[in-house]
């Protein structure tokens, strides 16, 4: 079976460094656990690709398009098919006085954004930033352990992927013709994270959906009483 621009696949997967064996990225909150890096703002389980829309290494958008629901392979990749060779031109020195007007209190180690790339802090010293822009795995070879566990066809289906891959999964999802109908029941929490990721799914719908002309949103709230109960608990005790 081979994958073409625009198909959605669902895949779980390990990326190890092939210099030392260290697992770097994983879909598995276990593994990600027992390796040490943990982030409790990634989504583990199950990682939808947009082929043609999702930012994949070259290596991987080739290798995946020639799989198939259920198999599972290992790949091994070169600098120029996983996140590329090292360019020194993408190490930069900084005024600390710099960064600390931009917000940021830099330290060896430290991410940060400059000029809408993220950069690694290299060092700090004698009122100088070194930041490094190149990929923390650029110029490594990366091995990849890799299963395709879905594919979304209908357009059910890929707004449900959808949702999921954004964190905002509608409790039911309905599409005539060219309108999409998203409804949110009142027990999914509308915090400020619920509005970005609904801006970012309804975004991805219309980018990969074409036959999408329309998105509608019906969303339920639901009154809280814990305030009104409270108040009614300590005019009990003060009668």
């Amino acid at each position: 079976m081979a994958f073409s621009d625009g198909d959605f696949v669902e895949i779980e997967y390990s990326a190890y460094d092939s210099a030392d064996g260290k697992i770097i990225e994983t879909t598995d909150e276990k593994a990600a656990r027992d390796a040490g890096i943990y982030d409790k703002h990634m989504h583990y389980g199950r990682r939808l690709i947009i082929f043609g829309f999702s930012r994949v290494i070259n290596g991987l958008d080739r290798e995946l398009r020639r799989m198939s629901v259920g198999q599972h392979e290992k790949f091994t990749f070169g600098p120029d098919d996983a996140f590329g060779k090292r360019n020194e031109d993408y190490i930069r020195v900084m005024r600390l006085s710099d960064m600390r007007e931009m917000g940021v209190d830099p330290h060896p180690g430290m991410r940060v954004n400059l000029d809408g790339m993220v950069a690694t802090v290299r060092n700090v010293a004698s009122g100088r930033v070194t930041v490094d822009m190149n990929h923390p795995y650029a110029g490594h070879d990366i091995k990849y352990e890799i299963k395709i566990v879905g594919n979304p066809k209908s357009d059910a289906e890929r707004i449900k992927a959808l949702g999921q891959a954004y964190d905002v999964e509608p409790s039911e999802a309905q599409l005539q013709d060219s309108t999409v109908l998203l409804k949110y029941g009142p027990d999914k929490k509308k915090d400020e994270a619920y509005y970005v990721d609904k801006a970012a799914l309804i975004r991805a719908v219309f980018e990969t959906m074409k036959g999408v002309s329309n998105i509608n949103v019906e969303e339920q709230y639901r009154r809280e009483e814990k305030k009104e109960e409270a108040t009614k608990q300590v005019a009990a005790t003060s009668s």
